[in-house]
């Protein structure tokens, strides 16, 4: 390893390899398309639950925590589209910092707010998948929602990072090598 090399810091050379492989593959692409289709089936989910009136959504589920809920869901969605339409990660990466921020206020607000009843999360299930989630209690996904409140910021100054040292090594001209 040179001496330049082994002066940059991680995030530095780790940004070089990102720039390097900013162009999408083909079975990155499907799997942002599967990413969409996971997603979409999550909101279809829940719209279930919220219309079929179960019990998972409680009466402190109104109009913003809707919009929060749902909004955070379609924001991922949103960014897999991008990515899997423009072929370049990076371009996706600032939407992405913008996702995990609204994310994470999301889960805060939902949180604080709490409009769930997680006995019923199951109850779309056929009798005998109904074992997959109810594991799930209103504790367990506190405790989820914390841990998720965490990461989804972590992950906003990781991605943040990432996007402004990868667009900058993007922006260099490339080198030829003979």
């Amino acid at each position: 390893m040179s001496e330049t090399e082994a002066s940059k810091n991680w995030f530095a050379r780790r940004a070089e390899v990102e720039a390097k492989k900013d162009t999408i593959t083909f079975s990155e692409r499907v799997g942002n398309i599967v990413g969409v289709v996971i997603g979409l089936l999550f909101v279809w989910y829940f719209v279930a639950h919220q219309t079929g009136s179960t019990g998972f959504f409680t009466s402190r589920f109104g109009t913003l925590e809707a919009l929060l809920f749902y909004g955070s869901i379609v924001f991922g969605i949103v960014s897999a589209v991008l990515r899997g339409l423009s072929g370049r990660k990076n371009v996706a990466r600032l939407f992405d910092i913008f996702e995990a921020i609204f994310a994470a206020v999301a889960i805060a607000w939902l949180f604080i707010v709490f409009p769930f009843d997680f006995t019923h999360l199951a109850d779309l299930f056929p009798d005998f998948l109904k074992f997959l989630l109810l594991w799930i209690s209103n504790d367990v996904a506190k405790v989820l929602m914390v841990l998720a409140m965490i990461v989804t910021l972590v992950m906003s100054i990781y991605t943040a990072t990432f996007y402004v040292l990868v667009r900058k090594e993007l922006s260099k001209p490339a080198t030829k090598t003979a």
